[in-house]
C-alpha cells in the first residue's frame, strides 16, 4: 500500500510498504479516508523526536472504514465509517478505569515510533492496523462531518481538556500562545468554559486573523502583555494555554501569566529540559500543567457540542489534497503557508 514514511529530517516521501494486518483478536484494520497532518507529525519528521526512526509510517489522525476486525472485537461491524483517537488504550486497566486513557501501559501513539510507546504504523497510508478498537474507535455519529470527526480525535480534544484542566472559569482573562490549530481551537473551548476574553498571540497575521474571526482578541506577540496589562488592571492572564511547543513557547506562557495564575501547555515537548524559573514561580504562586488530548474521554461530549451546532472545529482546515500530494503540504505546514491540511486517501464525493 502507499504511505507517508519519514526519511530524513524535515523531509517525508511516499513509500510502498506492506498492508496492515490483524496482530491480536482486538485489532480492526481501517481503511483511510482522511488523514490529518498535524504539529506532531511536523516534530516526528524533523529528526529531533527520539524513537521515530526512517521508514516510519507517520500520521496519527484519521476516519475511516472497518474492513477486518478480530475476533473479540464486539462493537464494531464491517462497512462501519469511523474516528479514531490518535493512540490506543486497553480499556480494561487501573489508569483506563480512571478515564486517563493516555497512561494506559499498553497504549501505543501512532505514527510517532517508540516515542510513546511501543511502536505503532501511523494512518497516513491507504489502512491502518486498530488495537483495542473497541476502545480506539467510534462510528462516525450522526450530524458530525467526517473532517470534525477527524479533529474531535486529536485537536478539539485537546484544545478543550486544556480549557477544562486550567480549569477556565466564568469571567476569566485567558491567553493562547500560538494561532495553529490547536491554539484556535483552545480559544474556542476557552469561550464555552465562560472566558470574558480569549487574547490569541501568533506572529502570523491570517492566524491572528482566523482567531478574530472566531471571537478572540488577536495579538503579535510583542503586545500580548501590554494588551493583558490594559485588559486586567496590568495583573495578566488568569490561564495561559502554551500551544507552541519548546523552551520559546514556554517562556512566552510565563510571562503573559498573572500571579496564582495557570499555564497549561499542550505542545508536544521533545526537549529534555529547560530552564525553569524556580524561585519567581515559587514567589508568584504559579500552576504549570502540561495536558495531552484524550478523545477517548470526551468524544461524546464533543460530538454533541458539535452536532448541536455549537462549535464546528472545521473551520482551522485550509486544504484537502491526495495522499500522494503529501511531501509538498509537509513543507507547506513547516513553513505556516496552511493552517490544517488533510490528505485524502479515497476520493471525495
Amino acid at each position: 500500500m502507499r504511505a507517508v514514511v519519514y526519511e530524513a529530517p524535515g523531509q517525508v516521501s511516499m513509500a510502498d510498504v506492506p498492508d496492515p494486518h490483524l496482530e491480536a483478536g482486538t485489532d480492526a484494520i481501517v481503511r483511510v479516508s482522511s488523514a490529518g497532518i498535524c504539529g506532531t507529525d511536523l516534530h516526528a519528521s524533523s529528526g529531533h523526536m527520539p524513537g521515530v526512526e526512517p521508514g516510519t509510517v507517520l500520521g496519527h489522525e484519521f476516519t475511516g472504514t472497518v474492513v477486518e476486525f478480530g475476533r473479540s472485537v464486539q462493537g464494531l461491524s464491517l462497512g462501519d465509517e469511523i474516528m479514531s483517537s490518535d493512540f490506543t488504550s486497553c480499556g480494561r486497566c487501573w489508569w483506563c478505569r480512571q478515564r486517563e486513557h493516555w497512561h494506559c501501559e499498553e497504549r501505543q501513539f501512532f505514527g510517532t515510533g517508540t516515542a510513546f510507546g511501543p511502536a505503532l504504523a501511523g494512518a497516513q497510508a491507504e489502512y491502518v492496523r486498530v488495537p483495542f478498537a473497541d476502545v480506539t474507535l467510534a462510528r462516525l455519529p450522526a450530524g458530525v462531518s467526517d473532517d470534525a470527526a477527524l479533529l474531535i480525535g486529536d485537536n478539539l480534544a485537546t484544545g478543550w481538556i486544556a480549557a477544562e484542566r486550567a480549569p477556565v472559569r466564568p469571567g476569566a482573562i485567558v491567553a493562547v500562545v500560538g494561532g495553529g490549530p490547536v491554539g484556535q481551537l483552545a480559544n474556542l473551548a476557552a469561550q464555552l468554559h465562560g472566558a470574558a476574553v480569549v487574547v490569541v498571540s501568533d506572529p502570523v497575521q491570517q492566524r491572528r486573523d482566523i482567531a478574530a474571526a472566531h471571537g478572540a482578541v488577536a495579538s503579535e506577540p510583542g503586545e500580548t502583555r501590554r494588551l493583558l496589562n490594559a485588559l486586567t488592571d496590568g495583573r495578566g492572564a488568569d490561564v495561559v494555554i502554551e500551544a507552541v511547543g519548546g523552551n520559546l513557547g514556554l517562556d512566552a506562557a510565563l510571562s503573559l501569566v498573572r500571579k496564582a495564575g495557570t499555564v497549561m501547555s499542550v505542545s508536544a515537548h521533545v526537549q529534555a529540559a529547560w530552564p525553569f524559573p524556580l524561585a519567581r514561580s515559587f514567589a508568584g504562586e504559579l500552576n504549570l500543567g502540561f495536558v495531552i488530548g484524550n478523545s477517548i474521554r470526551v468524544r461524546d461530549a464533543l460530538t454533541s457540542v458539535v452536532s448541536a451546532g455549537i462549535l464546528d472545529p472545521a473551520f482551522v482546515i485550509s486544504r484537502h489534497d491526495r495522499l500522494d500530494n503529501a511531501p509538498v503540504r509537509y513543507r507547506d505546514m513547516r513553513e505556516m503557508k496552511e493552517l490544517k491540511i488533510l490528505l485524502d486517501v479515497e476520493e471525495r464525493p
